[in-house]
């Protein structure tokens, strides 16, 4: 049913506030665009000035601004004002409609400029909420509610970011700009149009906040109540629990949530000890993390130590506690063995981290012993302290659960499995890196993990990728010392270069769903023309130059026609009327009427029809003749003059194109027969763009799809993989049957240190719920 009809009786909506804050929104929008587009012509000057064979371009960008700046702030203002007037018709328009739209009158695929510039806006858009997304909250709640009480977000608010976004996109649409030089120009408005922006944000929802508009919303987000002298520790667990700790790991709610049942239990107790008392003795080098991250990292010492009486079948004290002629490795002595392992990695280790059999913990810890010889240490004599082996064990399950759990083979395996020597000098020297999410180190993995992960090889993008990993490692490998600064320039320029990679990824995804848009559209026109072509012929016995006709050029130009137009164009409605007129005619012939100028009515629509199939003026001329000729000899039922169509052009109707990199995922068979919850059904119905799903297939391999585009017409959904190609389309009630069968589950979407970090937990045994003092 309509919202339209019944908009006028919703709770909340006020058609004259609404007035005022497009009054109060769109033309302050409008000026700032101006005033920004005034300054892109300087930014192009210098940008000339730098751009040596491509300077004309950027010039004659600067006049084209010029010559056409009125169309282009007229076409901004006509963008927005088309929403806005969407949300008072009370049917707020979805971003993705503007485009889909854009594209409906061509049947070819979008451009690859045309997507890289919807690309540019979106992330222009996403700049915006970035830097407005509280006063944002507050507006969509706001004017969702002046509006009739609809749930507006960031596709549907007519001046959120998308719909500014889709406004800059149309401006310039029709532009004359090089394909680089209009990202420049997109990019330009993050500098000069966005600060504005914000504060005519902050001005509109200061102005519906006076007006009364839901004065009860804060106005920031309340800050969380200072802690009385959290002195106990627990509360620091909770609070970095609750993530409240700028930088914290994902990985540590989970974690703390169990751990501070320790504390929570001793605090019942009067007498309850410190937290670092709770957690037992704690080696030195523990206390130098702030607030919540020292806890953290005590509370992963305790877990550790727990972990290793457990696996004591006797129960004995630690061997280092009994021999007195043993001594711990300084840290000097650790970082000059592991800088030995790091440049020259013995052939033990190596195999170690192809063989998914082996601790990698324990063959670190046995390398590092037996390679203090070349330092003129006695292994029988050393043994490693307290701090040393926690930052060898916990970097060594780390990269056993990544190298394990990820999709990590082959060459990718390797250059991963190459960062763990460096990566244990890393704990040693700072262990905030297990605790701090903001770490140079483990971002720098983190993007290296996302490069491999997946990455065979298979296309020169992927090999380039790989090699710029391989280059990366060979680097770190050779110029760490002690300076971690290394990992933080190595991930800026990686990640310069990835971002490049993931752009192309985004505009695969694009490509995936524009194909699958266009087989849908082509599927849904053949549908159609089948449909109304078995409606007319059925079992009906017609001549042959007849049924040659409807079911060859007829049912071609049909196709088409939907396909161009839609089930409602008068093209279509033109096309059935002829189809229909033939028929009638064919009836009265079979009635024998003599005398009758056949077909003289249909004749120039007829014309139009085998034109399209690519016959020229006289050979269509000729076909129709050879109708009417047909017509006239059943009206005198003489079969025998009946003429035969000349040969018609051969005609195929177009085929989408097929991405050659698709791969193919097999879906359960007979989904109609099958058993699902109808439940799961409904939710991957209502299912969020970009959503990611882990699809399992027939041999238990695990691949990653991420929802890229829901079909209007089929309702089915088209999951790409991580390099942004279609690997699976299907119903909702396929994907409910797939999850019946355990082939589709929800995925983690922690990056690979955190995920990673989540495993050593649960590889850990489980810490005593209570402690007792003692």
């Amino acid at each position: 049913m309509s919202n339209v009809l019944n908009i006028a009786d919703r709770p909340g909506r006020d058609t004259r506030l609404l007035e005022q804050a497009r009054d109060a929104a769109i033309p302050p929008l409008v000026d700032a665009f101006a005033v920004a587009l005034g300054r892109f012509d300087d930014a192009l000057f210098d940008r000339a000035e730098r751009a040596g064979p491509s300077q004309m371009a950027f010039l004659d960008a600067m006049r084209e601004l010029r010559r056409r700046r009125e169309d282009i702030i007229g076409r901004f203002r006509a963008q927005l004002q088309r929403s806005w007037k969407a949300l008072e018709a009370g049917q707020p328009l979805p971003v993705e409609r503007v485009f889909l739209e854009s594209a409906e009158d061509t049947l070819s695929l979008v451009s690859e400029q045309e997507l890289e510039s919807r690309l540019a806006v979106r992330n222009f858009a996403s700049v915006i909420q970035r830097e407005c997304k509280p006063v944002l909250a507050r507006l969509d709640r706001r004017l969702g509610w002046i509006a009739g009480d609809i749930a507006l977000d960031i596709d549907l608010n007519p001046i959120g970011p998308e719909h500014i976004g889709v406004a800059v996109h149309q401006a310039f649409a029709g532009c004359d700009l090089a394909p680089d030089v209009r990202l420049v120009v997109i990019k330009l408005c993050e500098r000069d149009f966005v600060p504005a922006i914000a504060r005519i944000y902050a001005a509109l929802d200061q102005r519906l906040m006076q007006v009364g508009v839901m004065p009860e919303l804060p106005a920031r987000r309340a800050p969380a109540p200072a802690s009385t002298q959290a002195s106990d520790g627990a509360q620091e667990l909770e609070a970095a629990g609750e993530g409240e700790e700028p930088g914290a790991p994902a990985w540590a709610a989970r974690f703390l949530n169990r751990m501070a049942g320790v504390s929570r239990g001793l605090q019942a107790s009067q007498t309850a000890p410190p937290m670092a008392a709770a957690f037992g003795e704690v080696p030195p080098g523990y206390g130098s993390a702030p607030g919540a991250q020292g806890v953290l990292l005590e509370a992963l010492h305790h877990l550790l130590q727990e972990s290793r009486r457990g696996r004591d079948a006797d129960g004995a004290p630690d061997a280092r506690a009994v021999d007195p002629r043993q001594r711990d490795l300084s840290q000097r002595e650790m970082l000059s063995v592991l800088s030995l392992l790091q440049a020259s990695p013995s052939a033990t280790l190596r195999a170690a981290i192809g063989d998914t059999g082996e601790s990698l913990s324990q063959r670190l810890k046995n390398e590092v012993l037996s390679s203090a010889t070349q330092l003129g240490v006695d292994p029988s004599q050393a043994r490693l302290a307290p701090v040393d082996e926690d930052a060898i064990d916990l970097v060594g399950m780390l990269f056993d659960v990544m190298l394990d759990e990820r999709d990590l083979e082959g060459r990718p395996r390797e250059l991963i499995g190459r960062l763990v020597v460096p990566f244990v000098k890393v704990a040693l020297l700072d262990r905030r890196m297990f605790v701090q999410k903001t770490h140079p180190a483990r971002r720098l993995l983190n993007v290296l993990a996302e490069a491999c992960e997946g990455n065979n090889g298979e296309s020169a993008a992927e090999r380039t990728l790989l090699t710029k990993v391989e280059e990366v490692v060979d680097r770190l490998v050779a110029e760490f010392n002690e300076n971690l600064a290394i990992f933080l320039t190595l991930e800026e320029e990686f990640r310069a270069y990835l971002e490049q990679h993931r752009r192309r990824i985004e505009i695969a995804e694009r490509r995936a769903a524009e194909i699958q848009r266009g087989q849908e559209r082509l599927e849904a026109a053949r549908a159609r023309m089948t449909s109304e072509l078995d409606e007319r012929l059925g079992d009906r016995r017609v001549p042959q130059a007849i049924e040659d006709f409807l079911r060859q050029p007829w049912a071609h130009h049909v196709t088409m026609t939907v396909l161009r137009e839609g089930d409602e164009g008068t093209g279509l409605r033109e096309s059935l009327a002829l189809a229909d007129g033939v028929l009638e005619e064919l009836t009265e012939a079979q009635r024998h009427v003599v005398g009758k100028p056949w077909l003289q009515a249909w004749r120039t629509d007829m014309l139009k029809v085998f034109a399209s199939v690519g016959m020229n003026q006289d050979a269509a001329a000729g076909a129709v003749d050879a109708l009417h000729d047909t017509l006239q000899a059943v009206a005198a039922a003489r079969p025998d003059l009946e003429k035969a169509l000349p040969e018609l052009p051969q005609v195929v109707l177009p085929k989408p194109v097929v991405d050659e990199d698709t791969v193919a995922i097999q879906l359960v068979g007979g989904a109609d027969t099958l058993d699902f919850d109808h439940s799961d059904a409904d939710h991957f119905r209502g299912l969020p763009i970009g959503t990611w799903l882990d699809f399992i297939d027939k041999d238990n391999k695990v691949q990653a799809g991420k929802l890229s585009w829901v079909s209007p017409i089929s309702s089915r959904l088209l999951f790409v993989n991580r390099r942004g190609v279609r690997f699976c389309v299907a119903s909702p009630e396929e994907l409910a049957v797939m999850v019946r069968m355990g082939r589709l589950r929800t995925h983690q979407s922690e990056d690979a240190f955190d995920s990673a970090m989540q495993g050593v937990i649960e590889r850990l045994e489980p810490v005593p719920s209570a402690a007792t003092p003692a």
